[in-house]
C-alpha cells in the first residue's frame, strides 16, 4: 500500500506541468543563486588576504618611531569570510568587516556590505539561505496542498476506502512522494556547495560535518512544512480551501512571527544608541585614570603607589619609564570601561535571543534560522565572538608598545624611538571561530525547539488523521 501509493503520486507528480515548471524555476534560482555566492566568496576572501598582508606591511615598516605613536597608528583586525557563508550569509553584510585597533579607544566594526547597496536591496539578495528558507517551503505547498483533497474532488475517496486502506500506510506513501523531491534538491544543492568548498584553496577550512548538520537543519524544516500541508489537506474539503490555509502558515511562520519577534525584543530589551553609548562610556573614562593626563587625582595617587612599591622619591629614579606605564595603566582601566558596557551589549542580545526562542513555539523558521547562521559563522554570537576577540589584541598590543616604552626609556624621555625592526615582533591577529560542538551547545535550545516541532507535527499528521 506505502509503495503503490507513493508511485502513484510521483507519477501524478512528474506528470503536472506546473510542478515540473516549478522545480525547473527553483532548481535554476539555486543553481545561480551559488554561482553568484562562489564569485562573491571568491571575491571577498582576495580582497581580505590583500588587505591583511597590506595592513601588516604598513605596520612592519613604520620605521623608527615612539612606541605610543605606533599605538595611534593602529592596526586593523579584519574578520575572515567562512566557507558555508557561501549557503547562508546570515548577519554578515549588516555587521562590518573590519575593526580599527588604536590607543584608548575600542571601535565598533566598519565598512559594513549594507552601507554600500543602493535602494533595490530592499527587495531582497538572490542567496541560497533565501531560496532554502523561503522558497522551498512555498515549492512544497504547490506540492502537497492538494493531497487529499483531490481524493474527495476527484470521488477516488469513496473507492479507496471501499478496498479497506490503512490509513497510515496511505498517508506515508503520500508523505514520501512528497518528501522525496525536496530532499533531492536539497541534497543536490548541499553536495554541490559541499564539492565546490572543499576544492577551493586558501578559503578557508571546510567541514563536512558542519554542512551535514546543516543539511540535517533544512531537512527538519521541511519535514516540518510538509506535516503541516498534509495535515491541512486531510482536513479540509476543498483544495483552494487548502491552499489559502497552508499560504497563510507560511506566511505566518516565515514573514509575521520574525518580524513580530523582532519588534517585540527591541521594544523589551532595546540596545543604547550610538550617543547615549558613547556618553555613558565617556562618563565611566573620567572616572578612573587618564593615561594622558599626569595631574589627575588617579595620577598622582598611581605616582605615589610606584614611588612607594620601589622605594624611591622620584620618577625618575624608576627603573621604567613611568609616563608609559601610567599610560598602560590607564588603557587597562579604559578596557574595564569597554569590557562594562559592552557586557550589557552581549546581555541584551541574549535577552532578545531569549524572547525568539519563546517565540519559536509559532514559528519553525526561528530556531531553523538561527541554527543555520550559527552553523555558519555569520550570526550575531560569532560577531560578537570576532570582536571580543579583536578587543582582546587591541589590549596585548597596547601592552606591548607601552612595555618597549617603558623598559627601553626614562621619565621625560618622550623623544625615544623603538628600532625599525621591533614592529614585526608583534604577533599578527589570527581568529578562529566556536568549533561545531560549542556551536551546537551553544544551540541546544533552537535544537529542542525544532526537535519539538518536528515531534508534534508528525503527531498532528498521524494521529489526527486516523479518519479521513
Amino acid at each position: 500500500m506505502i509503495f503503490k501509493t507513493f508511485s502513484k503520486e510521483t507519477k501524478e507528480l512528474l506528470r503536472d506541468g506546473r510542478v515540473r515548471f516549478s522545480f525547473l524555476i527553483v532548481i535554476l534560482l539555486l543553481g545561480m543563486a551559488v554561482w553568484i555566492s562562489v564569485g562573491q566568496y571568491q571575491s571577498i576572501n582576495k580582497q581580505y588576504q590583500e588587505a591583511t598582508k597590506e595592513d601588516r606591511s604598513l605596520w612592519d615598516n613604520q620605521g623608527e618611531k615612539n612606541p605610543h605613536s605606533a599605538a595611534h597608528f593602529g592596526t586593523y583586525a579584519f574578520k575572515p569570510k567562512y566557507p558555508l557563508s557561501l549557503i547562508d550569509k546570515g548577519v554578515d553584510k549588516y555587521t562590518g568587516v573590519s575593526i580599527f585597533l588604536e590607543a584608548h579607544n575600542r571601535n565598533e566594526a566598519q565598512f559594513s556590505a549594507a552601507s554600500d547597496q543602493t535602494g533595490l536591496a530592499r527587495f531582497g539578495d538572490l542567496t541560497p539561505d533565501f531560496i532554502l528558507l523561503f522558497i522551498i517551503p512555498l515549492l512544497i505547498i504547490l506540492l502537497g496542498y492538494n493531497s487529499f483533497t483531490k481524493e474527495r474532488e476527484m470521488g477516488t475517496l469513496t473507492l479507496l476506502k471501499s478496498q479497506g486502506i490503512t490509513t497510515w500506510k496511505w498517508i506515508l506513501g503520500k508523505w514520501l512522494a512528497l518528501f522525496s523531491p525536496i530532499f533531492l534538491v536539497t541534497f543536490i544543492l548541499l553536495i554541490s556547495a559541499g564539492i565546490v568548498l572543499s576544492n577551493l584553496q586558501d578559503f578557508g577550512e571546510f567541514q563536512w560535518s558542519s554542512l551535514l548538520w546543516m543539511f540535517v537543519v533544512y531537512i527538519v524544516y521541511y519535514i516540518i512544512f510538509i506535516n503541516l500541508v498534509l495535515f491541512i489537506s486531510s482536513k479540509v474539503k476543498k483544495s483552494g480551501i487548502s491552499l489559502v490555509l497552508s499560504l497563510s502558515i507560511w506566511i505566518l511562520a516565515c514573514l509575521a512571527a520574525p518580524k513580530a519577534a523582532s519588534n517585540i525584543a527591541e521594544s523589551e530589551y532595546p540596545y543604547p544608541t550610538r550617543q547615549e553609548f558613547a556618553t555613558n562610556v565617556l562618563k565611566d573614562k573620567k572616572k578612573g585614570l587618564d593615561g594622558h593626563n599626569p595631574w589627575s587625582k588617579e595620577a598622582r595617587l598611581l605616582k605615589e603607589k610606584v614611588l612607594k612599591e620601589h622605594g624611591v622619591d622620584s620618577l625618575h629614579k624608576l627603573p621604567f619609564n613611568f609616563d608609559a606605564y601610567r599610560m598602560q595603566k590607564g588603557e587597562e582601566h579604559e578596557a574595564k570601561v569597554y569590557f562594562k558596557h559592552y557586557k550589557y551589549l552581549k546581555e541584551q542580545f541574549a535577552n532578545q535571543s531569549r524572547v525568539y526562542r519563546s517565540l519559536a513555539v509559532i514559528s519553525p523558521y526561528l530556531p531553523a534560522r538561527f541554527l543555520s547562521m550559527s552553523i555558519a559563522h555569520t550570526d550575531y554570537a560569532t560577531h560578537w565572538n570576532f570582536s571580543d576577540a579583536a578587543e582582546n589584541y587591541r589590549i596585548a598590543t597596547q601592552k606591548f608598545l607601552n612595555d618597549n616604552f617603558a623598559q627601553n626609556s626614562n621619565y621625560g624621555n618622550w623623544g625615544y624611538k623603538a628600532d625599525a625592526s621591533f614592529w614585526k615582533e608583534l604577533p599578527p591577529f589570527e581568529y578562529d571561530p566556536p568549533e561545531l560542538d560549542v556551536i551546537l551547545n551553544q544551540n541546544s535550545s533552537n535544537l529542542w525547539i525544532l526537535g519539538a516541532w518536528l515531534l508534534g507535527s508528525f503527531s498532528l499528521l498521524l494521529f489526527t488523521t486516523k479518519k479521513i
